[in-house]
């Protein structure tokens, strides 16, 4: 597998409706805000088109992480006309569930999945807002081939690449929408 570009036209489109927040949450932090992509709909029934296009006949589900991975994934898997798989932070899915930890800063989280909604040999897309330290990301993959699917990509609307998440992923299989280099 190899990593497939992003159409240039999806990065200036998300470029285009991405506010920066200067001090938030904390001072000396600079948020990228994707709600003006999000309320724009002319622009946000273009990125979904444009990722459909992208993804279309590669992939059997689109996997969205919680909780803006889900903003994503549903209309670009009906666009798609298939399915979306839906992970979850533990304790929020019904069992039965399998599960992965992962570690935060100062501690750890987890992610979970019903394999029931994963069907043997599936080609998975991730999606999600963010990645900044990939550990979502990561244990999302795990959970998925766990349930017996295959993640053909992970797409991430922006890249955080100094915080270095796409080190404990599969490089092959990421695909950013926007690098932010800070």
């Amino acid at each position: 597998m190899s990593v497939t570009p992003i159409p240039a036209e999806l990065t200036d489109l998300v470029l285009d409706n991405l506010r920066e927040i200067p001090d938030f949450p904390e001072p000396g932090v600079l948020f990228r805000d994707i709600t003006p992509l999000l309320a724009n709909g002319k622009a946000f029934k273009q990125l979904i088109d444009g990722l459909a296009e992208h993804y279309r006949g590669r992939i059997d589900a689109v996997a969205g992480l919680e909780s803006r991975g889900f903003i994503l994934a549903a209309p670009l898997a009906t666009a798609l006309g298939i399915g979306m798989l839906t992970v979850r932070k533990g304790g929020k899915l019904p069992g039965p569930v399998i599960g992965v930890d992962y570690a935060l800063e100062y501690g750890t989280a987890r992610m979970e999945l019903r394999p029931d909604s994963v069907h043997e040999g599936d080609r998975v897309l991730v999606i999600d807002d963010v990645m900044a330290t990939g550990g979502t990301a990561k244990a999302s993959v795990q959970l998925l081939e766990q349930a017996g699917a295959r993640v053909e990509a992970i797409c991430v609307l922006l890249e955080l690449e100094g915080l270095g998440g796409r080190n404990v992923i599969d490089q092959s299989i990421f695909e950013p929408i926007v690098v932010i280099e800070d």
